[in-house]
């Protein structure tokens, strides 16, 4: 029965695209494609709640060894309801805010296309999360691989967007290939692909097992060095992001060490690994997003940099943290995304310091508010409850590791200010009426966004008394118990961190001189991508270069040497054309004209006397016949007496014999 999850919204989505071909451009065509795809979305997510209320299960076997299996665990489960969840909120708002790429003087038509893929993303994902075997992660991590190369090239026809499509794919289809050593290391070790039998693997397939899924989910997640990639993925629709950065894609990688960390964590050098990218990262991409004036490559890095959070929290040996601050993260990420995509509706970009839209749009500011207020870390919001606990939990490996925990979350409240006052700030440099040629934004995007807000808030309750300790036996994790003092500190670095942010706002807005090379490197990933260019640009040159060896050099020799064989080939076979087949023919032509003059001279004469004497005895032959019928019985009595006579010999000579 739990199939039915995942599949509902996998084959669902190709009957929307047939459906949603057939409304009309008018805003009845957008309202009918956004109740289609949240209705779906919403069925999904109660397909969840009750498969997990109904404890249900599902196993497919493939052959005799392959068996596809799908169930629920407690992280399982909080994946697979947070998904719908976020995706219902976004795919209605896809609706109204994106059309389908057309081409020019063609009426914008409902993005058809783009929430039947975001449908089918939704099914993927969920098929992800509740796979129990790695043949079964394989397929739906394949999937998700493909839903979002063809999500983030939706508007192919716009510059470079195929080309980072492609980027994006390339990058975590290298990580992928952890995800295929790891199974193939199982399955050696164990002759199963079941997550039940992982247990038995040890020795050095075992590490081999857990260097593959670090790869992969390290890359899946955009941790360093893997991070630009998140960058290209901004080529997408804004909902494409919301839900990528928000619950799925991003998501799939902590979601895998979050499933298997009891298998990973028997590795020694896991954890030391694990915490290293996590702060890595997190700072990393925390200066990142502080230095960006790209609204949605902020948001990218900052999910880089949150993420980043999760991992440590995982190597720490807190799996159920990091579990926890996907959730909170899940709301607050979705909903700045879709006030990054309402502020560029109003003001044609998504430069930040082209925004400022606090006195245009104040509803919209407040609710943006609440969510970077929560990406901050301020009390007493539930992202803050989160990020607190992974402070603590670095601080049972090491006090210093809770120190720059401590300071990654200053970072975010710095990058988190720095967003809220430049997109919806009420300073005097942004516009003060919508652009003429902006059509603005709808109430359902608007009320997509307020909904993720709320979510927000009610997340706050993490902070009542009892909650946490309740929600820790539901989901069966252990929360680390908080340190005063490291309370103190992160909610200092994060009173720094706002007031950092207000000075270089303020900053900003007095010197809107252009980037510097130096800060236009570190904020694209401290130059990352340029030179993972210059190592692919080396690569594919040192690639041109052996091609054509072997076209100058190799393949020239190779013709030489064979037209020169072929050509001795040939002239041996004619030799024997002329020596062998030819000769045969014309000793065949003087045979027939020999047998023709023999037949001339002689063979008329034969042959007449031949049958004249085949004539003259069936002559004889019926003379001697004809005496036998003398027309007398006894005679004919006789004759049969003494055949049977001749029978009886012949028979009692066999008997003796």
């Amino acid at each position: 029965m739990l199939w039915f999850v995942p599949l509902f919204p996998l084959l669902a989505a190709p009957g929307m695209y047939w459906l949603g071909k057939r409304l009309s451009a008018r805003d009845s065509g957008r309202a009918v494609l956004g109740l289609m795809g949240a209705a779906v979305a919403v069925v999904t997510l109660l397909l969840a709640s009750v498969a997990l209320m109904g404890d249900w299960g599902g196993a497919y076997r493939w052959s005799s060894r392959i068996v596809l299996s799908v169930g629920m665990t407690p992280a399982s489960a909080v994946f697979a309801i947070v998904v719908p969840l976020i995706a219902t909120l976004i795919i209605a708002y896809s609706a109204y805010h994106e059309s389908e790429p057309v081409s020019e003087g063609v009426p914008t038509r409902p993005p058809v296309r783009l929430v039947a893929l975001l449908t089918a993303f939704v099914g993927a994902m969920e098929l992800l999360v509740l796979a129990e075997d790695l043949v079964t992660l394989l397929i739906a991590w394949e999937l998700v691989g493909a839903c979002s190369w063809a999500l983030i090239a939706h508007e192919w026809q716009e510059g470079d967007n195929l080309r980072d499509a492609a980027w994006a794919f390339l990058v975590t289809r290298f990580g992928d290939l952890g995800l295929y050593i790891a199974a193939a290391a199982a399955f050696a070790g164990t002759g199963s692909f079941a997550f039940a039998d992982l247990s038995q693997l040890d020795g050095w397939l075992l590490d081999v097992f857990v260097a593959g899924a670090v790869l992969a989910a390290a890359a899946k997640s955009a941790q360093v060095p893997f991070s630009p990639w998140l960058f290209a993925a901004m080529s997408g629709p804004t909902p494409v992001s919301a839900l990528l950065h928000a619950a799925t894609m991003v998501a799939a990688g902590i979601y895998l060490v979050i499933r298997l960390h009891a298998e990973m964590a028997a590795v020694a050098w896991f954890g030391p690994v694990a915490i290293t990218l996590g702060l890595a990262t997190a700072l990393a991409g925390g200066v990142v997003a502080y230095l960006q004036r790209h609204a949605k490559k902020l948001l990218a890095a900052s999910t880089s940099a949150q993420y980043g959070l999760m991992w440590l929290a995982v190597g720490a040996g807190f799996p159920g943290v990091a579990l926890v601050h996907f959730v909170t993260h899940a709301f607050t990420k979705a909903a700045l995304f879709l006030a990054a995509g309402i502020a560029e509706r109003h003001v044609g970009s998504y430069s930040l310091n082209t925004m400022r839209l606090g006195r245009l749009l104040p509803g919209i500011a407040v609710a943006t508010m609440v969510a970077s207020l929560a990406l901050a870390g301020v009390i007493p919001l539930g992202a803050s409850w989160s990020k607190e606990k992974i402070i603590t939990a670095a601080g049972h490996q090491a006090s210093w590791l809770a120190v720059i925990a401590a300071i990654a979350g200053g970072l975010s409240a710095l990058y988190a200010t720095r967003f809220q006052l430049l997109a919806f700030g009420r300073g005097l440099h942004g516009p003060t009426k919508t652009a003429p040629s902006q059509p603005g934004h709808s109430s359902v995007e608007a009320g997509s966004l307020y909904l993720l807000s709320a979510g927000t808030l009610v997340l706050s309750l993490l902070w009542w008394p009892g909650v946490g300790n309740d929600l820790a036996n539901l989901l069966s994790i252990q929360l680390p118990q908080t340190k005063l003092w490291e309370l103190i500190l992160s909610l200092l670095l994060v009173a720094l961190g706002i007031g950092a942010g207000f000075w270089a706002v303020r900053r900003e807005g007095s010197n809107q001189s252009r980037q510097s090379e130096t800060h236009a490197a570190m904020a694209n990933w401290f130059g990352l991508p340029a030179l993972a260019e210059r190592g692919i640009s080396t690569f594919m040159r040192f690639s041109h270069g052996l091609a054509r060896f072997d076209d100058r050099v190799v393949d020239a020799g190779l013709r030489g040497r064979g037209v020169s064989a072929a050509i001795s080939f040939s002239h041996g076979l004619a030799r024997f054309d002329d020596r062998a087949v030819d000769a045969g023919i014309r000793a065949s032509a003087r045979f027939g004209v020999w047998l023709a003059k023999v037949s001339d001279r002689r063979g008329e004469g034969a042959f007449d006397g031949a049958t004249s004497l085949l004539a003259r005895g069936v002559d004889w032959a019926g003379q001697v016949a004809r005496q036998a019928h003398t027309g007398q019985t006894h005679h004919y009595y006789t004759g049969i007496a003494a055949g049977f006579a001749v029978i009886f010999i012949i028979l009692g000579i066999g008997a003796l014999l």
